[in-house]
């Protein structure tokens, strides 16, 4: 027999209930999401929070469970999945009036915001960061109508990732993305690109624009060399329509760190973006298929409390 054991709180004169909530998507990590939840849970139970599990079985699911948690007060929100599990949750938790303190245990394929924040990819790490209870006020971006925590790309190479199949991610992780980009070099189209930034306006022919909220992309941790997640500032990285061989030049640097100083490239750093086009372009958006252009990018500085190291 199952027994709900509630703890609370004595707060100015009345008990208060402890809330946690898991967000599962349980065919992340191998489903290992599933199989680990009840760790996650009994831990927060020792904590003293009465605890429910969600499990995600279509798309939105993850940001309808943490929308909810901010609407009926929840004090912790802990996502077990991957950057798309991850990404639903922060847009159920961005711009509400309360927000629960966030949890997060890396289980997908890249866990690009687990990077830049030091979360470590281990499971049982990961969970003693929660046990510790140490949280950090970390920036989130708003891109039109909807949330980001890491990265939006446009140009073929961003498009072409939407290829990435399930079982390619598995089988291969962030070099994955690479193989899908590397396709594109053979036609190696460039756009007519317009930014408005901080310090004014670059207008030309770009095959690459990508907008970093951290260092961490598509798993290699060097693109935004200089990233930090809580300065309320993004980083963007625009690669100029260049030969063949250049742009692999450039390639090879992206992954060194090295490319920030290449005549070739646009590094700037700015609180707002706004990116347009003549051309029918779709961006992507922290890896999965985003807004059409014109987009309209602000940051909302220190906008999450996140367990970290």
């Amino acid at each position: 027999m199952y027994i709900l054991t509630v703890r609370v709180d004595f707060q100015g004169g009345m008990y208060v209930v402890k809330k946690a909530m898991i967000i599962v998507n349980p065919s992340s990590g191998k489903e290992e999401a599933e199989k680990n939840k009840s760790k996650v849970e009994d831990l927060l139970r020792k904590k003293g929070y009465d605890v429910i599990i969600k499990l995600t079985e279509k798309e939105l699911d993850a940001m309808e469970f943490a929308r909810t948690s901010c609407l009926e007060a929840f004090d912790i929100v802990v996502s077990m999945g991957g950057d798309g599990t991850l990404n639903e949750t922060v847009n159920g938790l961005a711009g509400q009036k309360h927000c629960p303190n966030f949890g997060i245990i890396p289980m997908g394929t890249v866990n690009d915001f687990a990077r830049a924040l030091n979360i470590p990819l281990d499971f049982d790490e990961a969970v003693e960061l929660i046990e510790k209870g140490e949280t950090r006020a970390v920036d989130i971006g708003k891109v039109n109508d909807r949330y980001f925590m890491n990265i939006i790309a446009v140009g073929a190479i961003a498009e072409a990732t939407y290829q990435v199949s399930p079982k390619q991610k598995t089988m291969l992780g962030p070099v994955a993305y690479m193989i899908e980009g590397l396709k594109t070099l053979t036609s190696k189209t460039a756009y007519d690109i317009e930014l408005k930034h901080d310090h004014g306006t670059w207008k030309g022919d770009a095959l690459l624009v990508l907008a970093a909220l951290t260092n961490s992309v598509g798993g290699f941790e060097k693109i935004a060399p200089d990233a930090e997640v809580d300065d309320g500032k993004l980083k963007c990285l625009v690669v100029h329509d260049v030969s063949l061989p250049k742009f692999i030049k450039i390639g090879t640097e992206l992954l060194q760190g090295e490319h920030i100083h290449d005549d070739k490239i646009e590094y700037i750093t700015t609180s707002k973006l706004e990116i347009t086009s003549s051309e029918k372009l779709h961006s992507n958006i922290d890896g999965e298929e985003g807004d059409p252009l014109p987009l309209k990018i602000e940051m909302l500085p220190k906008h999450l409390d996140i367990y970290v190291p």
